[in-house]
């Protein structure tokens, strides 16, 4: 078996992106519409892990702004002008399939973010998944009220994370 990339998402790869977030969020959903959008609104940055013919995760990110939370199974209707990072929405992966490759994924959309002139991505962790994210170089930010508020949607243990890429 052939190890497991990462291939630019196709519109046909829709219903197992949505199969597997409900299976990763069970307590996060969100419509396929919404996926969808992203997609459509930036495709350099939806990903999907292919093993052999079958997807095993996907990842979605989008230029946006920093400090800014887009709404959860919300529709961003555009990308902001001006945007000053690179928002990782989601990177999903079943199990089995894990250990490094959200590594590979994040990698690939730093490349992208350097390429477009923006300096830092941000991500919300959810699930006890902020070790990850700091091995991977984020740091979480303190939110401020309006912050925790848009947070809360997101979980108990949500926290808002930057990374600087001119710090690496």
């Amino acid at each position: 078996m052939s190890k497991p990339h990462w291939r630019p998402a196709r519109a046909s790869d829709l219903p197992a992106i949505s199969a597997i977030a409900a299976r990763i969020h069970p307590d996060l959903p969100e419509r396929p519409e919404v996926f969808a959008e992203k997609m459509r609104l930036y495709h350099d940055g939806s990903r999907v892990l292919a093993a052999e013919d079958e997807i095993v995760g996907y990842g979605l990110a989008h230029p946006w702004t920093q400090h800014r939370i887009p709404p959860l199974d919300g529709f961003l209707e555009q990308l902001p002008g001006g945007a000053d990072c690179l928002y990782v929405h989601d990177v999903a992966v079943l199990p089995g399939f894990r250990g490094g490759v959200a590594g590979d994924y994040v990698a690939a959309i730093e490349q992208l973010a350097r390429a477009s002139g923006i300096a830092t991505l941000a991500l919300v962790s959810v699930y006890a998944t902020r070790p990850l994210w700091e091995r991977l170089g984020f740091r979480a930010v303190t939110a401020n009220a309006e912050l925790r508020a848009k947070l809360a949607s997101y979980g108990d243990n949500a926290t808002y994370m930057l990374r600087d890429l001119a710090a690496t």
